[in-house]
């Protein structure tokens, strides 16, 4: 009796595996135009093995810059109605805090008023939701196998977000340096499921900043080359400690260990985030 049982439990999970498989393991978004940039020509097919990006960037121009300003980033949504407020805020102001934080490893990064070489603004043209049920599902039954077994287990493919997101720079004379369209949906490995419906959206954010302000840092395609190490006013900057230049902090400080102690219970990035300086 005993071995038939042991034969139909290893059957049951043979047929969970399978169903897990033939899901999809990361959310599909595509890349979603908006109406924000001053400019959308000439822009070549970019990205990596999880991100879609199309992109355009004047070497010349964006390597001669020295400041750079960063306006708040807007959101052309959709399905605005369906996000909550606060949630979205907090998307917008933490892509606009890895944005400064990332610019700030070559540029003087100036404040709102100041005049500056570059002018960054971003623009949310989609937020795919997150289904706030599977990630509270996901959220326990990674939390309960931390605790059991030690090891973490892979998000349940389901209900997965994502977000689009356009950029540009501008410079002085008006005319576009560089600009992107970027999309990344969750996936089941590496985005901990928070209990919000813009959970993946808000770990996704960061992802753009990083990519975008590293394409503004070198005057290239971000997506080619070898990856380097962070810079020191980064690891700082995302403990939670004073970023390089006052104009960021305008942005919030970043969450630190206790946003990576949210993100891995689960719980909504305002648990942890308290968002823009001036909402405090």
């Amino acid at each position: 009796m005993s071995f038939c049982l042991r034969l139909a439990d290893v059957r049951r999970q043979t047929l969970a595996a399978a169903a897990l498989a033939i899901l999809p393991s990361c959310a599909s978004v595509p890349l979603h135009q908006g109406t924000s940039l001053s400019s959308y020509t000439d822009m070549a097919a970019s990205g990596g093995s999880l991100t879609k990006a199309k992109l355009r960037v004047d070497p010349a121009s964006v390597l001669n810059a020295r400041t750079v300003r960063i306006m708040p980033t807007s959101a052309q949504l959709g399905n605005r109605g369906a996000l909550d407020p606060k949630g979205l805020a907090l998307v917008t102001n933490a892509m606009d805090r890895a944005l400064c934080v990332g610019l700030s490893d070559r540029f003087q990064v100036v404040a709102a008023n100041h005049p500056a070489d570059l002018v960054v603004h971003a623009t949310v043209t989609d937020i795919v939701p997150t289904n706030r049920t599977a990630a509270a599902t996901s959220a326990v039954a990674s939390l309960g196998a931390s605790v059991a077994l030690a090891v973490p287990i892979p998000r349940i493919p389901i209900g997965l977000g994502g977000l689009s997101v356009e950029a540009e720079a501008v410079g002085q004379d008006g005319a576009q340096k560089a600009a992107m369209l970027w999309s990344r949906g969750a996936n089941m490995l590496t985005t901990r499921a928070r209990v919000s419906t813009v959970g993946d959206a808000y770990s996704l954010s960061s992802a753009f900043g990083g990519d975008f302000s590293r394409m503004l840092v070198k005057g290239r395609d971000p997506f080619k080359g070898t990856p380097a190490m962070p810079s020191m006013q980064k690891i700082k900057a995302s403990l939670g400690g004073d970023p390089k230049y006052d104009a960021c902090k305008a942005f919030g400080s970043s969450p630190g260990i206790t946003g990576a102690v949210a993100g891995q219970l689960g719980l909504p990035p305002g648990w942890s985030d308290k968002g823009a300086a001036a909402s405090q």
